[in-house]
């Protein structure tokens, strides 16, 4: 590695994304560009921007040294991760586009007539944002620890401090540039080098034997079946109830433009699983001595200078840390935008220059934790928000677009449960490291969770009647007439 280059890659990653982010700064001017960029954004530029924010630090570092640590198991979370979408596509993308709110509890709120719902609701989104943005301020300070001799701090408060500063000057249409230019940067910054990884490995001069590099323990039938259903049930249910993902269908300028950037998005994130998941494989048959929990997560960083010493494997490496930091920027600054439209509505009234101190309060919390914490996984540290999301904002919001019969008390209820069962099972996983046949059941609790949930939710909606929204039929129509 070369820091000098590593470095440069960095800055000029700064620069071009300062640039994007503060040019929007003269066409953002109403509470319609901060919030949702006025309804304006077309499908494919939508879908970078959404590509672009979904693609984290789990994914462009965590992911390869996953499949490095666990093999097989680690191909579930990029299948979770993309057909996620295919349930966003089905159930809630146009629904949500439809409903005319700016943000998640907005739709809350018009959907239940509550004003509890919503600041429930409010406080769960902030939960599942800040939960979401610590382990990308600590990929960052890992990512520029490996590459450069600075304090551990550095990385983390870099983005956080370029992340508000963006968010506050220009709102969702600064973001969704930056957020679309950093989905191709990234994809581009894994492309290269796997291609030339693939080149010199194809050249011979190793002895490729697969049982070696893939043993049978590390292969489908190591599976622990219950964790791997429970892992798919998290992905697939939790990426509905990630409100930076959601915030963006509210962009869209109707319900069919939602879905068909749904559709856009499943083949740019599948594009990029490819990828990640090839640099995993790779990474089997070049390093496997870092296959260390820790460790791992930076094995992408340093495949390039294995195979190929010099100046081509220090630009590529280069490459790669740019990327990196695209991804901790991107996702960051997405996640960002979503609670500062929250907290701005539900604390401050609303306002351009309410969003703009939200945004700022927004990335300080998490980057205050971020600084007192260690990093754990940045795989594991993601898949925990999936299931915390899958627990408790997703059953609201797939019930209250499709079961007229939902209450607020309902609501209310499933996600303080599904909050309190999910944060019990991650405490008590973490205070018995050795539980034997339970260990799965607490470290993967969503198979369990997410029925609770929704039972709770049901239940007490229907022992509660007399809490029906009076307008919901014709709310639930507005949501499910196609666009005209």
């Amino acid at each position: 590695m070369n820091p000098v280059f590593d470095l440069a890659a960095v800055g000029l990653l700064v620069v071009v994304t300062a640039v994007l982010g503060f040019s929007g700064v003269r066409l953002s001017r109403t509470t319609g560009d901060f919030f949702v960029a006025s309804r304006s954004v077309g499908s494919v530029w939508n879908a970078s921007a959404i590509s672009g924010e979904y693609l984290s630090a789990g994914t462009f570092l965590g992911l390869a040294g996953l499949v490095l640590l666990s093999g097989s198991e680690g191909f579930w979370f990029p299948i979770g991760y993309a057909a996620g979408y295919l349930l966003v596509l089905l159930f809630v993308a146009a629904p949500l586009r439809r409903s005319g709110a700016y943000t998640i509890p907005d739709f809350v709120e018009a959907r239940l007539e509550s004003r509890a719902a919503r600041r429930i609701t409010s406080v769960v989104v902030l939960m599942i944002g800040w939960l979401y943005i610590v382990p990308q301020l600590h990929g960052a300070s890992l990512a520029l620890g490996v590459v450069a001799d600075v304090p551990r701090w550095t990385g983390a408060v870099v983005v956080a401090t370029l992340v508000a500063g963006i968010v506050a000057a220009g709102g969702m249409r600064a973001i969704t540039a930056v957020q679309a230019f950093q989905y191709w940067l990234k994809l581009t910054a894994l492309l290269v080098p796997a291609v030339f990884l693939l080149v010199v490995l194809s050249q011979g001069g190793r002895d490729l034997d697969p049982a070696a590099i893939f043993p049978a323990v590390d292969g489908p039938g190591a599976v622990d079946t219950y964790a791997t259903v429970s892992l798919l049930l998290a992905l697939l249910l939790g990426t509905i109830g990630l409100p930076h993902v959601l915030v963006r269908f509210y962009t869209s300028p109707n319900g069919g433009s939602a879905r068909r950037t749904t559709v856009v998005v499943i083949v740019l994130i599948g594009a990029f699983y490819a990828v990640s998941s090839t640099m995993g494989l790779i990474a089997r048959v070049v390093a496997p001595d870092l296959a260390v929990r820790g460790l791992a997560d930076t094995v992408v960083l340093a495949l390039p200078s294995r195979l190929l010493p010099g100046v081509v494997g220090e630009l590529l490496t280069a490459l790669i840390v740019a990327g990196a930091f695209a991804a901790f920027l991107a996702t960051s600054s997405g996640l960002v935008v979503s609670l500062a439209g929250v907290v701005s509505q539900d604390v401050f009234g609303g306002s351009v220059r309410s969003f703009r101190l939200s945004a700022v309060l927004c990335t300080v919390v998490p980057l205050a934790v971020a600084l007192l914490t260690e990093p754990a996984g940045l795989v594991s540290s993601v898949g925990a928000v999936f299931v915390f999301a899958a627990s408790t904002l997703s059953p609201v919001l797939l019930l209250g677009v499709w079961w007229p019969r939902l209450t607020a008390r309902g609501a209310i209820a499933g996600m303080a449960v599904g909050a309190v069962a999910c944060g019990a099972a991650f405490v008590a996983g973490g205070m018995i490291p050795d539980a034997g046949g339970w260990g799965a059941v607490l470290a993967q609790p969503a198979a369990w969770t997410i029925p609770l949930t929704t039972a709770v939710i049901v239940a007490v909606s229907l022992s509660n009647r007399a809490g029906v929204p009076f307008r919901v039929e014709r709310y639930l129509a507005r949501l499910h007439t196609p666009d005209s």
